[in-house]
């Protein structure tokens, strides 16, 4: 029992290590300083964690932080926006109002048909929202590229199977900016009653590759983790609608 519980406690403290160096840019300590300077850095961002999920603000892995932590989500970190958006920003309003779709590799869960359908109804209502129209190529220059893939994809940012991480996006940009990536093992389907919704993911995932940062609003369609149920309503948040329509068409 003692064993099990130190390799259960290990683990615990493995995934949280991880997901605040993942998703809040939390950077351990080394050197002489670790043991003295370490726990704070990681209380201090353990807080921020806490605050963006509207949980209590403790700085200690309590129940409730661990099964946010568990929690099915977006692979884009929930600060990275904040801290590039000053170097970058070409982020907002970098494509043109004409842009261009390519799905270079289909899902092994859902037929061709499906994906293509919950993609078009993903661009639909993105389009009502902003100034800009999406049209689906086959060129290899295409603006924004999605594709289903498996584990590590050469792209830097592995999928780890089902659950955990469900999809990434690339903020807009050279290469392989505006890019969708979803993880092919995931459960995915069209329907709300089992699974991962994949329109509802893909409205998510499309906000980043128009240049939207994670909100910390549960009910926004660009909230991190995954939040679609029998009762949810897909609808992009009036929030971000108004916060954002200016910079997504490049008006100041």
């Amino acid at each position: 029992m003692t064993a099990v519980f130190c390799v259960c406690s290990l683990k615990l403290v493995w995934m949280k290590q991880v997901y605040l160096e993942k998703f809040y840019n939390f950077k351990p300590v080394t050197g002489r300083w670790k043991r003295a300077a370490e726990p704070d850095s990681f209380k201090a961002k353990l807080r921020e964690m806490q605050h963006f999920f509207g949980l209590e603000e403790s700085g200690d892995v309590d129940p409730q932080t661990v099964a946010a932590m568990r929690r099915a989500r977006c692979g884009l970190s929930d600060v990275e926006f904040t801290y590039s958006l000053e170097q970058n920003p070409q982020h907002y309003g970098s494509h043109s109002h004409d842009s261009v779709l390519r799905i270079s590799r289909l899902s092994s869960k859902l037929t061709a048909a499906q994906v293509r359908t919950a993609f078009r109804q993903a661009w639909k209502l993105w389009a009502q929202a902003v100034p800009l129209k999406f049209r689906r190529q086959i060129r290899s220059d295409a603006d924004i590229v999605i594709s289903f893939n498996n584990k590590d994809h050469e792209d830097g940012s592995p999928f780890d199977g089902e659950g955990g991480i469900l999809a990434h996006a690339f903020f807009p940009g050279p290469g392989i900016g505006g890019d969708v990536h979803f993880d092919d093992e995931e459960a995915w389907t069209t329907t709300n009653v089992k699974g991962c919704n994949l329109l509802a993911v893909a409205v998510h995932e499309f906000g980043h590759a128009l240049g939207l940062p994670h909100s910390s609003d549960p009910g926004a369609i660009m909230f991190p983790a995954y939040n679609f149920g029998l009762h949810n309503v897909l609808q992009l948040s009036k929030c971000i609608l108004n916060s954002n329509n200016k910079k997504l068409s490049g008006k100041q």
